[in-house]
């Protein structure tokens, strides 16, 4: 009986010791989770999720609207160009050559106390009026009604040894010509080498040329 007794203890003891320590990894009686070993030995135990949501860490980024705008240089706009004044046409009033505003054509029209000449068409101003310089004393250009004779592109006067570019004679030995503004001729009627070329041009055989005092 002694012996019996013995063995029942031996067997219960066996079945507590089973029921402690036998069943690691496995679930607990009850459907309970089981804690698992940690590889250093100690006990680890599952955290419940936490119901706090996650912060991110990341930095909000300013948006466009909120920066500073930049501030933008303006250049100031040029000064437009002021367009140059025309110029008043010339008035045939003007003009003290009334046979060579009476006369059809082209004809030209000689200012000498004025210091002005003009030319015309059919008695209105087409240039005009240029500076012209007559002849010095003793050598006056005459006055009067004249026409074009004869017209030299590069004349040179045998008499005073002298170049008359763009002559144009309406007597013997007078013309329009190139010459100085400065110094009075010996009859001739001194232009602007400009002013000379368009009378050079203008004028033909025959045209009118007035000269008056």
């Amino acid at each position: 009986m002694k012996k019996f007794l013995v063995g029942v203890t031996a067997l219960a003891t066996a079945l507590v010791l089973t029921a402690c320590s036998g069943n690691a990894g496995g679930s607990a009686p009850g459907g309970g989770a089981v804690a698992q070993g940690d590889p250093a030995g100690g006990p680890t135990t599952t955290s419940a999720p936490s119901s706090t949501p996650a912060t991110s860490s990341q930095t909000p980024t300013p948006s466009s609207s909120s920066s500073t705008p930049k501030p933008t240089s303006s250049k100031p706009k040029p000064k437009p160009t002021p367009k140059p004044a025309p110029k008043p046409a010339a008035n045939a009033a003007d003009v003290p050559c009334k046979a060579a505003l009476a006369s059809p054509g082209v004809s030209a029209c000689v200012d000498l106390s004025a210091l002005k000449t003009w030319l015309l068409q059919d008695g209105k101003v087409i240039y005009g009026p240029v500076k012209q310089l007559p002849g010095k004393k003793g050598y006056a250009t005459p006055t009067g009604v004249f026409h074009v004779s004869a017209k030299v592109k590069n004349y040179h006067s045998k008499q005073f040894d002298a170049p008359m570019p763009n002559s144009v004679f309406f007597l013997p030995g007078i013309a329009f010509h190139t010459g100085s503004l400065s110094v009075y001729s010996h009859g001739c009627i001194h232009l602007a080498a400009a002013a000379s070329q368009k009378y050079f041009t203008t004028l033909q055989r025959g045209d009118v040329v007035q000269v008056v005092a």
